[in-house]
């Protein structure tokens, strides 16, 4: 027997749980006996009985491991290599979990072993949000009000017991809702949800439908591993201070990462591939009881898609999915709101790429107040809605009484985008009496496919160079289809104060029968050193109800500065 083995043995038989086995970094026995004192203790999960073989329950001995740790004061839970089978894993303050390369965290199907996920907590706030936003409990792994906690290692999370479903919140459903990821794009009765929307809540009693749930934690570290479809939320962050993600492989059947009402945040490195729902989004929801803003955020250096489930963990990155939430197509893209009770402040994104997947999405639409979010270094590549979508709305799912939100201070600045859905102009929109104000695109080059008809641009080209108005959709929920088609194949800009466009390019593939660009209700927008694609006898600018307009060193449209304009084209 080597000296590990011995240590090893010796431990076990002295301690009968908590053994002194070496850290995940393979620390040498000989260092861990010199100073016994500071070496760190790990719980082998297998020392409390956990098989790792795939079909035995495993979750009651990993939550007896967790227990002893925590008794202890706190230590790292290694998974070896195995797939564990576990329900419900409840974290403690001061744990890590860590997973060995070949561990895997395999979701139980309650059915299959006569068992139940922790029952969502009752909560009376969950009328104005999802149920999968309002309970945390019901997830694989979860906490609430803890503090210095970890998941890390190279071993994956594999949510194959997990339910992707969501049940309407209370609240009866309104004309026109559609309050999960399906579009606004309707109006009048909507179709039966596949995603379990018209269920009754209690259908979700002993189902898990997370794989990870934290609530007012603080100190929080996930980090190195993969997770394979993570039910409605692969994870839920809600109310959390503090909180690292970085190196993270995320391949799920709903959203990747929900960070909800979360302060100083930092995610990194990360790939998120999400078809059927939003890859990255930051949400301000009600679930704590009260509006709280997600701030001082950064986004650095990851990769969202929509690529078919599980082609990005095994690398083969298909794009044949033919499920998708809504007739928009694939989702996978990182978005502020829809939950936006909060609102948002100081939020940096920079150095992401988009592939097979929606554009960026900025949305307050429940009260809050978005505001100082820098946007840089964003390339974009078969985008499959707006590449860029700025919505200030009045859904108002909240407590009464609430005033309409406001968006304000966005830049945005070096993005390349290429083979954009024709469908879906880029958007700018707030509603009346309350604009989108101080937005500033820099250095932005969007190619779309084009091939707009004359009858689809009947809209601006209408009797007296006016065009007509896309329904303003004051509370529907936000999604680009919900202005059905647009006038302008560029930017369609409404209701708005303060932009100005700047080193902004639009093109086309196939030729376009629309204008680049359409204001309406718009004041103080400038545009300089634009360049547009446009066809023989179309517009530049088609303005309606415009003022203080100025167009300086853009292509085909002499230097201009307006006033006041009621209809005009340029």
């Amino acid at each position: 027997m080597n000296l590990t083995k011995r240590v090893c043995t010796i431990a076990v038989l002295l301690s009968a749980g908590a053994v002194p086995l070496f850290p995940p970094a393979r620390q040498s026995a000989a260092n861990a006996l010199a100073d016994p004192q500071t070496a760190p203790t790990t719980y082998n999960i297998k020392v409390f009985g956990a098989k790792g073989d795939g079909t035995t329950l495993d979750s009651p001995a990993i939550n007896k491991a967790i227990e002893t740790a925590t008794a202890a004061g706190g230590g790292t839970v290694f998974f070896p290599s195995g797939s564990f089978l576990c329900l419900s894993l409840h974290l403690q303050s001061n744990i890590t979990l860590y997973l060995d390369q070949g561990a895997i965290i395999l979701a139980a199907d309650p059915k299959e072993v006569n068992g139940s996920y922790d029952l969502p907590e009752p909560s009376e706030w969950d009328m104005y949000q999802d149920f999968g936003h309002s309970h945390w409990r019901n997830s694989l792994i979860w906490g609430i009000g803890l503090e210095n906690i970890s998941i890390l290692g190279p071993g994956r999370i594999d949510g194959r017991g997990l339910t992707r479903r969501s049940p309407r919140p209370r609240r009866p459903i309104q004309t026109g809702d559609r309050p999960t990821t399906l579009g606004g794009g309707t109006t009048g009765a909507r179709p039966q949800s596949p995603l379990g929307e018209d269920d009754d809540p209690s259908v979700m009693n002993g189902l898990g439908n997370k794989a990870i749930g934290l609530k007012l934690c603080r100190n929080v570290v996930l980090r190195d591993f993969s997770i394979l479809n993570g039910g409605h939320f692969a994870i839920l962050a809600t109310g959390i201070d503090n909180l690292t993600l970085d190196n993270l492989k995320v391949d799920t059947n709903r959203d990747g990462f929900d960070i909800d009402s979360c302060r100083n945040v930092r995610v990194s490195n990360c790939s998120v591939n999400s078809p059927n729902d939003d890859a990255i989004v930051l949400k301000s929801s009600f679930a704590l009881g009260f509006a709280r803003a997600t701030e001082n955020v950064t986004v650095t250096n990851c990769l969202v898609s929509g690529y078919d489930i599980g082609s990005l963990l095994d690398a083969t990155y298909k794009k044949t999915v033919k499920e998708a939430p809504d007739h928009d197509g694939p989702t996978g893209r990182i978005k502020l709101g829809t939950e936006s009770n909060g609102g948002f402040k100081n939020i940096t994104i920079s150095n992401i790429v988009f592939d097979h997947c929606r554009g960026l999405a900025l949305e307050t639409v429940d009260g809050g107040l978005l505001s100082d979010v820098t946007i840089t270094n964003i390339t974009m590549r078969d985008v499959l809605n707006a590449p860029i979508f700025l919505r200030l709305g009045s859904r108002m799912r909240g407590p009464k009484g609430v005033a309409v939100g406001e968006l304000r201070r966005i830049n945005i600045s070096n993005v390349v985008a290429w083979n954009a859905d024709p469908r879906y102009a880029s958007i700018i929109a707030g509603i009346p009496g309350h604009d989108v104000e101080d937005v500033r695109l820099t250095n932005i080059k969007i190619h779309y496919q084009g091939g707009g008809t004359v009858p689809a641009a009947g809209a601006a080209r209408a009797t007296n160079g006016a065009f007509v108005e896309p329904p303003e959709r004051e509370t529907n929920y936000p999604e680009p289809s919900m202005f059905g088609e647009l006038p302008a194949y560029g930017f369609f800009i409404r209701h708005a104060k303060g932009v100005e466009l700047s080193g902004v390019e639009v093109s086309y593939i196939k030729e376009e029968q629309r204008p680049p660009f359409v204001m309406s209700d718009v004041q103080d927008v400038s545009f300089i050193n634009v360049r547009a694609q446009h066809a023989p006898n179309i517009p530049v600018f088609s303005l309606k109800n415009v003022a203080n307009f100025s167009a300086h060193a853009c292509s085909d449209v002499p230097d201009t500065c307006l006033e006041r304009v009621e209809q005009k084209k340029l």
